[in-house]
């Protein structure tokens, strides 16, 4: 079938659904809304994808231009003839794509539109109310983000669930390195921007840097909170012990999750978090807010540990915590590597989406 995947901009994400969908032997148009101002991903776009140019995807997304983009996106539809428009985030992609009156659409949501950009304002709310009760199927990778687009209008009975997950083979379980190694790493790899609470994870590093000289702490990505975090840590006294690895690829990655003891991930919004999954697929203990979504992943005492949404002295806390119960953390992390077995395959949730496409169809 033709699919028209209608998405932000080009991440990671974007990067492995366009491949699932061209590995399952469909037709493939890739439009982007923002462009290049939204590109993530090093990786040239997957073979037999085609890149649609339009009006949109050449600058930050503006509501004055709703009502251009929306009947350009009309035009691609007659030109195209999709059989099917899969879209999102919902104010933004999904917006366009169900004001252009096309049908079928499934709808996706990012979790950040549905955990944040909903309750900015009463517009934004009206919005998502009619984007879900325009679309025809709706999937998110969280029960909690279903049950938001419940709350605004979806059809339960046009939904599913499913963790987007991760390359099992390529995050594979960490070598058991128990007393082969000095010091204690902690890992991060969330956007340096104020809904990943990065500083939080600053604050609590000071506080635990200052009573232990065995501990590190690695930061990969940037974002806008840069300069903050550096003089979070220049103030505390500890810059010296952090490591800002940069952009990383793919291919890289599984390595730094395996030079670390502990895997913390400190967001106030998420999904089913795919950096959370590709630490418990290297079996990697995980401590995490204790937002909703992280919690229908991770278990206290079992495969890692929850603190208090922004709480930085009780990240510290529980980062002492589990620096004193290291001889715990192999075993924790081989429960982590089953749980993303179990439920954070992306090949057998990738087929989860190919069926939806069935459906609609």
């Amino acid at each position: 079938m033709r699919i028209l995947y209608f998405s932000l901009g080009y991440s990671t994400h974007d990067y492995r659904f366009l491949k699932a969908i061209s590995n399952g032997g469909h037709e493939v148009y890739f439009v982007q809304l923002e462009g290049n101002q939204r590109q993530v991903e090093s990786r040239h776009v997957p073979e037999n994808v085609n890149q649609v140019i339009w009006k949109g995807g050449r600058k930050p997304f503006q509501w004055k231009d709703l009502i251009s983009l929306t009947l350009d996106f009309r035009r691609l539809t007659r030109e195209i003839q999709p059989d099917l428009i899969h879209a999102g985030p919902i104010q933004t992609c999904g917006l366009v794509a169900v004001s252009s009156g096309f049908h079928p659409i499934l709808t996706m949501s990012w979790g950040f539109d549905l955990m944040e950009d909903v309750n900015k304002n009463k517009l934004m709310q009206w919005i998502t109310h009619y984007v879900l009760r325009n679309t025809d199927y709706f999937t998110s990778d969280a029960n909690v983000t279903k049950e938001k687009a419940i709350a605004y209008g979806m059809n339960p009975e046009k939904t599913i669930v499913f963790p987007w997950g991760v390359d099992l083979e390529h995050f594979s379980a960490k070598k058991d390195e128990r007393g082969k190694k000095d010091g204690f790493i902690l890992f991060c790899n969330r956007s340096w921007e104020a809904r990943y609470g990065v500083d939080v994870l600053a604050h609590a590093f000071v506080q635990v840097a200052q009573k232990r000289d065995d501990v590190r702490l690695i930061l990969l990505g940037g974002g806008s909170q840069g300069a903050k975090l550096r003089q979070i840590f220049q103030r505390g006294g500890v810059e010296e012990f952090v490591t800002y690895g940069g952009q990383i690829s793919q291919n890289e990655l599984p390595n730094w999750y395996h030079q670390a003891d502990l895997y913390i991930s400190p967001s106030h919004v998420d999904g089913s978090s795919v950096s959370l999954m590709e630490a418990l697929a290297c079996g990697l203990p995980c401590l995490v807010s204790d937002i909703p979504a992280n919690k229908e992943w991770v278990f206290e005492n079992e495969n890692g540990w929850l603190f208090r949404d922004g709480d930085s002295n009780h990240l510290a806390e529980k980062i002492l915590m589990a620096m004193n119960q290291r001889e715990k953390l192999y075993q924790m992390g081989q429960a982590g590597r089953k749980s993303a077995e179990k439920r954070a395959d992306w090949k057998k949730n990738a087929e989860a989406l190919m069926n939806v496409y069935r459906k609609l169809i």
